[in-house]
């Protein structure tokens, strides 16, 4: 298993990955518009030249940044892949001098065995929910926020 960053090539393989997860109701979908603009935050896995996850970094606010477009094939999923990436992002966040990393995620319990704890929303900076305008969900979000203090 190979983990790199992404190439502008990756990108429909990347959207049609996150979305396949987004139908199947566990995150939700972003556009290759998104994921374009977003393309430095995200880091993949790679088997056999065929990638089977991605997950991405952003950067939200000062020491603050999320955890955000986490996918696996699901034929991979519960096979470590996922929290692969999830430790990947999180040195990289360290890198940055992150303190706080969060998620906003339908997968709770995932995050949880990545050593995430549960937290009311409202507890997150309200710098968080400036992209949530786009969401099809918003105003009413139905996902559990997570976050992990790296200090």
């Amino acid at each position: 298993m190979i983990y790199r960053k992404p190439k502008f090539t990756d990108v429909i393989v990347m959207q049609e990955l996150i979305n396949a997860n987004a139908e199947r109701g566990l995150m939700l979908p972003r556009s290759r518009n998104a994921i374009y603009e977003t393309l430095r935050d995200f880091t993949l896995a790679e088997e056999a030249g065929k990638i089977v996850g991605v997950g991405a970094l952003h950067v939200i606010w000062d020491e603050m940044a999320e955890i955000r477009a986490l996918a696996v094939l699901p034929e991979l999923q519960k096979t470590g892949i996922g929290r692969k990436i999830v430790n990947i992002l999180i040195e990289d966040a360290k890198t940055l001098g992150v303190k706080q990393v969060f998620a906003l995620t339908y997968q709770a319990g995932f995050f949880a065995k990545c050593g995430f704890t549960e937290v009311a929303k409202d507890d997150l900076p309200h710098k968080v929910w400036k992209e949530c305008i786009n969401c099809p969900k918003f105003p009413n979000c139905d996902e559990t926020a997570m976050i992990l203090n790296l200090e």
